[in-house]
């Protein structure tokens, strides 16, 4: 048959058991009315086993039965699940709920559908397959027909028992019964949870007559895999079927744009929900927001929070989560909290998700005062912190560096351990400078099953440096170079920054070249690294060759790499190479910090180099010098009054004049300095 054909390889796919699906939910009918059947004698004794003797007043009515008269049961949902619950065995009440939902007009509730995932996990258990349940189920007497294998399909899929959904699909074949639309609909679901988005959207464009919800189920499982490519065709594939996205699948496709930096089309999408005449919500306003911030539109999300102010929308808390992690990573904490006072101040209480994201915002633009207020408040909040929150709260103790602060915050906390939770314990230990600590934790780590990832390593690597066990360190990172072909190139630079504090320069750079000559690709930081590995080595131009190959490898030269040559030909007293990477800073656009231009000073006054000083007034005008720098530039050159300097003084009114003309004044320069 077609369907076999289409199908013929599903039922060996290897399944990875998942939670139940939410989205078997749109198929749950409501509560039926109460309805009257009408029961023979020897349905009763075949569903059931005998009652146990009813009181007086039921005596007609047992005799009646007795003596094979018909009476009516009014069947509700509460009778059918009392008695799925009070039947003898899982096979008896499997067959009465066939035999239920085969009634005219009744249908079973949710309930007794999640009562049958329990019962039918333990008959699979049993008797390992569909058919041989169904084989017993015939043995009372239960005639397998399409409605049957339907009903134990549903069940399968309600309780995300995917591996048994293509053994009753099969049964169905068998049987000589055509899918139809649900059914197709169910086995389309599975298939996109089990990761065959493949087949699944072949199953949807063979479906004969799709309905709403054969859309709606390829667009939910699109969005959560994140799937752009794919959505517009069955868009597309939906309206020409006449069927439009409703109030439940218009949220999720914006949120997929939006997560898509798909912004265009997200608007594409509101203009068509418009169009249709549904309702914009809060949701939908904030996913709109989110994907503004999300994309680095700050002003235009909160434009849009105006507008959403003014349509008569209020935002919540999951609004104001999106918003305050924007303006914390555009270093604006004030307008952050502006927002979070507004919040509770109309009845709002901040959740973990968002205290969370206080912390890390916190922490990552150097408020650590405020990110450790804000998880002190916690237990006010009456909220408990997750991994998430430790992460986060560790981050900000190595950050600020005040490690002995850890142990106090945590102390009294039961926190789930995961690999997230581990690798921050592990990155903690090595900066705390406890890499002894950090190598012992790794090794617990492992006895207690953890499988380590590469964030792992990098603590495993540090930590193993950190105490001089070098070649346990390099067997690591050969190790690991072997076994995995797209290596991160942080392994390669956590490596040489290791091997390079340990006194190991000459080993870093060779682990260095060999990764290179692999076709390995190192990032900036490697080679920044590497290329300060032969300058604290001695091998100035070792260090200037493998600069210029880095650049012509396409890799771009950043800051701290322009900082660690400067700072490296500084300690050689090679003035021509100094001058060279200044030049190369001002054509980059590269500004010049007070700790580089303090170097560059030193090599200045030694040298007396006015073509040096003329590259300095070339940073100034071009705005390439920071305010600290600034300030200690102008301070040198007019209150100090050595023989040495006078070369710099006679050429201050100089550089006052640039800095002058500048948007900043000199009062603003030296305030920045507090």
């Amino acid at each position: 048959m077609l369907w076999r054909w289409k199908l013929l390889h599903v039922s060996s796919i290897s399944i990875i058991k998942t939670p139940s699906s939410s989205s078997s939910s749109i198929y749950n009918h409501l509560s039926s009315p109460p309805i009257l059947i009408t029961f023979s004698t020897n349905q009763i004794s075949t569903l059931l086993l005998p009652p146990s003797p009813p009181p007086p007043s039921h005596r007609p009515r047992q005799l009646a039965l007795a003596r094979g008269y018909r009476t009516t049961v009014l069947l509700t949902p509460h009778i059918v699940q009392s008695t799925l619950l009070n039947c003898p065995s899982d096979l008896i009440a499997l067959s009465f709920f066939f035999w239920c939902a085969k009634q005219p007009h009744y249908f079973h509730h949710p309930t007794a559908f999640d009562h049958m995932v329990t019962l039918l996990s333990r008959l699979t258990q049993h008797f390992k397959t569909p058919k041989s349940i169904l084989k017993q189920l015939e043995c009372l007497g239960n005639v397998t027909k399409p409605q049957t294998l339907l009903l134990l399909l549903r069940i399968y899929w309600r309780g995300g028992m995917y591996d048994m959904i293509f053994p009753v699909f099969e049964q169905m074949l068998d049987y000589g019964y055509t899918p139809n639309t649900y059914t197709l609909n169910i086995v389309m679901d599975v298939l996109f949870k089990i990761g065959r988005v493949d087949v699944a959207l072949r199953v949807l464009k063979e479906t004969q007559v799709p309905n709403f919800l054969t859309f709606s189920i390829a667009i939910s499982n699109l969005c959560r895999l994140h799937d752009f490519i794919t959505i517009p065709d069955v868009l597309r594939n939906m309206f020409r079927h006449g069927y439009y996205p409703d109030a439940h699948n218009f949220p999720m496709l914006l949120n997929c744009c939006c997560k898509s930096g798909k912004l265009a089309e997200a608007l594409q999408l509101l203009a068509l929900m418009i169009t249709l005449g549904i309702p914009a919500s809060v949701t939908v306003w904030s996913i709109l927001i989110d994907g503004l911030l999300k994309s680095g539109r700050l002003l235009m999300a909160i434009d849009l929070l105006d507008k959403m102010v003014e349509a008569g929308y209020s935002p919540n808390v999951v609004t104001c989560t999106s918003l305050i992690k924007g303006f914390l990573e555009s270093q604006m904490p004030g307008s952050a909290f502006h927002i979070l006072s507004n919040l509770e101040s109309k009845g709002y209480s901040p959740d973990l998700v968002l205290c969370n994201v206080l912390i890390d915002g916190l922490s990552k633009i150097g408020r650590y005062d405020d990110a450790l207020d804000v998880f002190f408040s916690l237990p006010k909040r009456k909220l408990v912190p997750d991994s998430y929150t430790f992460c986060s709260i560790v981050s900000a103790v190595c950050l600020s560096r005040q490690f002995a602060l850890l142990p106090l915050l945590v102390s009294g906390y039961i926190i789930q351990a995961d690999l997230i939770v581990c690798n921050s314990i592990l990155n903690y230990f090595y900066k705390a400078g406890y890499p002894s600590a950090a190598v012992e934790f790794y090794n617990d780590m492992i006895d207690r099953g953890f499988i380590p990832d590469m964030y792992s390593y990098v603590g495993l690597l540090s930590g193993l440096c950190g105490v001089g066990r070098i070649v346990e360190a390099v067997n690591v990172y050969h190790g690991l170079v072997k076994n995995h072909f797209n290596l991160d190139a942080y392994i390669h630079t956590v490596i040489m920054d290791g091997l390079i504090k340990s006194g190991n320069s000459n080993i870093a750079v060779r682990l260095f070249r060999k990764a290179v000559a692999e076709k390995y690709a190192p990032d900036v930081v490697a080679y920044t690294v590497a290329i300060n590995g032969l300058l604290r080595g001695g091998r100035p131009w070792e260090a200037y060759s493998l600069y210029n190959e880095m650049k012509e490898v396409g890799v771009v030269p950043n800051k701290s790499t322009y900082d660690v040559m400067i700072s490296g030909f500084c300690r050689e007293r090679d003035v021509k190479m100094v001058k060279q990477i200044l030049r190369e800073m001002i054509d980059g656009g590269i500004e010049l910090d007070c700790s580089t231009f303090d170097m560059i000073m030193s090599i200045f006054k030694s040298s007396h180099s006015h073509s040096i000083h003329h590259l300095f007034i070339e940073f100034l005008e071009l705005g390439l010098i920071s305010n600290k720098a600034l300030y200690a530039l102008l301070v040198d050159g007019l209150t100090n009054a050595d023989d040495a300097h006078l070369s710099l003084k006679r050429n201050t009114g100089e550089i006052l004049d640039v800095c002058l003309s500048s948007s900043e004044d000199l009062s603003d320069v030296a305030a920045s300095l507090g």
